[in-house]
């Protein structure tokens, strides 16, 4: 029914539909064990098996209705939720809603079928004597925890009051005490098994060199981690060429300087993926110290939740001026450098890129009887080809075939600014016109590529999170621009951004707990109509407080942090327990409207519904 339904609403069978099929598997089946646990409540109350579970579903209808419908209002907020964090959870939500409801109509119909089918018995068979019967019950473990549980259900009831102080105390310092210390994550932390490191020699450096530099540190991965241990190496230097377009979201890098590698460790290693790198930061750093190095995202799901960025931490200095923005940055690199659990920060771009700068004497030039214009196509042609600047091409006269035909100086001929002070210029004069005649040729320094966003520049500083959770470093990262901000050292035309993993975190978990939040204002309503009383409906609701106590604890206890995935079961434990609460305070209501004073009810109420919660 579930997967009819997803097809129905346009999903597909992912991650998230699969893991809300996953969550309501357990709630699907308690649908029908409390129908059936009601059943054989009523064969204590009549022999024939069609009135028993006739009664025992009647009894049960509302109550499931009730308990289901919680656990749909739990996911309903999923659906005002913005941006990823609602493409994420609608799928998840659809799943299990669609699960639900399917599970509640067939144990309203076909699972009272299938009992009268399965139970049936003769009247002979089902008589027995009350001593029996007694005898039964007090040879049934379950029935002598039952009989243990309501008494001490009548101990607590009997100290109302004082209970209910210290559960709301104990569960208010559990969350304040222990949930302050959780961390908040995306995702949980994942080792594939495997690494990306790019690697970033001094600007300028050309790409045989860079290659050499890359070996070397496949060499120094190879020592550290165990050739043994390696499944595959792979890895790219320089740029990619225009004549082999690859889309930069999955390679991209700035120029011959750079080369960018991905180890894969095999499968039952045992080497531990942030352990190793940690031990290759400091081993590069030592024998490599002029090459920076940088760990980017290996798994899917931290690629994805990046968001483009190369690093979970990524700060943006945006504004008009370069010079404003280069000032600023540095300014926070130098900052940020003193928290401990950043790792690998760098700036992204180049910013001292090394040029040769051509100064055209104009005066000379026009008496050379050449122009800027044409000084500029010659250092083009000879620099890179003359394909650039007039397409010829060569018409085969036996096959028709044209070919095209450049010219270009070989990259070894030109190696310092006085060969390139040897280009020769057109001109109109008859004698040889040479580059370093009609112009300065002086060593300079450029950024190496210019970012821009919404016409703006803007510089960037990369990092790892390593040894703290991304909540806190997140605080601590921004508690460091707005100290920057408020001591004036940031211009007035530079504006930061806080890119990477940070944004959709927060944008997630904040949506999932007013989500929360509301899922329990939506229950308690449901319930304050269905029981026409504020009382029994925060008494469904006060279990609320128990379950989030108990969910810190098992998250603390593990060392896992808070993060999508157990936000999730935090959210279906609310409903479980809400439904849970709802079956218990439905029977004692019952009880109540038969005649049982409050206290009385509310010990049967317990003591019956016990066993099928």
């Amino acid at each position: 029914s579930s997967v009819v339904g997803l097809w129905l609403c346009g999903q597909t069978i992912n991650l998230m539909t699969l893991g809300g099929l996953a969550l309501a598997v357990g709630i699907l089946v308690d649908e029908a064990t409390v129908e059936i646990e009601n059943i054989h409540t009523q064969f204590h109350h009549t022999n024939s098996v069609a009135r028993a579970v006739r009664l025992g579903n009647a009894q049960t209808a509302v109550p499931r209705l009730l308990a289901m419908l919680c656990i749909l209002a739990v996911f309903v907020p999923s659906f005002f939720m913005e941006g990823a964090a609602r493409e994420l959870f609608v799928p998840l939500s659809l799943a299990v809603g669609f699960a639900m409801i399917a599970s509640y109509v067939l144990s309203s119909t076909f699972v009272p079928v299938v009992c009268v089918w399965l139970m049936r018995r003769s009247r002979d068979e089902r008589k027995v004597t009350s001593d029996e019967s007694r005898q039964r019950s007090s040879m049934s473990l379950s029935t002598f925890l039952v009989t243990r549980y309501s008494s001490l259900v009548t101990l607590f009831v009997t100290f109302r009051p004082l209970v209910v102080i210290v559960y709301l105390i104990a569960c208010g310092g559990i969350i304040a005490s222990v949930g302050s210390r959780l961390g908040w994550e995306i995702f949980p932390s994942v080792d594939v098994g495997e690494f990306r490191l790019r690697l970033r020699a001094p600007d300028g450096t050309h790409i045989t060199k860079t290659e050499q530099i890359t070996l070397e540190v496949i060499d120094v991965i190879r020592e550290q981690v165990g050739g043994q241990n390696i499944e595959l190496t792979l890895g790219y230097v320089g740029t990619v060429p225009a004549s082999f377009p690859i889309n930069a979201v999955y390679q991209w890098s700035r120029g011959p300087e750079e080369a960018l590698l991905r180890i894969a460790l095999k499968h039952g290693s045992g080497i531990s993926t942030e352990g190793m790198k940690e031990t290759l930061r400091a081993e590069l750093a030592k024998r490599l110290p002029d090459v920076r190095c940088s760990f980017e995202p290996a798994d899917i799901i931290s690629e994805v939740m990046s968001f483009g960025s190369p690093t979970p931490i990524e700060i943006a200095a945006r504004g008009s001026s370069l010079d404003d923005n280069r000032a600023f940055i540095l300014k926070a690199k130098a900052e940020l450098e003193k928290l401990p659990f950043l790792r690998d920060l760098q700036i992204a771009q180049s910013l001292d890129y090394p040029t040769v700068n051509v100064q055209i004497d104009r005066e000379k030039a026009g008496l050379s009887g050449t122009t800027a214009s044409q000084i500029s196509r010659s250092v083009v042609a000879g620099t890179s080809s003359t394909r650039f600047l007039v397409p010829n091409y060569w018409p085969d006269p036996k096959t028709g075939i044209g070919y095209q035909v450049q010219l270009e100086i070989p990259q070894p001929v030109m190696r310092t600014s006085n060969d390139l002070g040897m280009i020769p210029v057109n001109h109109s004069g008859d004698r040889a016109l040479l580059l370093r005649d009609v112009a300065d040729i002086s060593p300079g320094k450029m950024p190496g590529q210019f970012d821009r966003y919404n016409m703006k520049r803007e510089i960037t500083l990369t990092a790892n999170v390593v040894g703290r959770d991304l909540g806190r470093a997140s605080q601590e990262i921004l508690a460091v621009l707005n100290r920057l901000e408020k001591s004036g050292e940031k211009p007035t035309s530079v504006t930061t951004e806080l890119r990477g993993q940070i944004p959709p975190m927060r944008q997630m978990l904040s949506g999932l707990g007013i989500g929360l939040v509301l899922a329990v204002v939506v229950i308690f309503l449901m319930l304050t109509a269905n029981f026409q009383s504020l009382r029994l409906s925060l008494a469904t609701v006060s279990t609320a407080p128990a379950v989030i106590a108990g969910v810190v604890v098992a998250l603390y206890s593990t060392g896992q942090t808070i993060n999508i995935q157990s936000f999730i079961g935090a959210i279906m434990a609310i409903g479980v327990a809400m439904a849970n609460a709802i079956l218990l305070v439905t029977f004692a209501e019952q009880r109540r409207h038969a005649g049982d004073t409050g206290r009385e009810a509310a010990i049967h109420g317990a003591a019956s519904r016990v066993r099928p919660i």
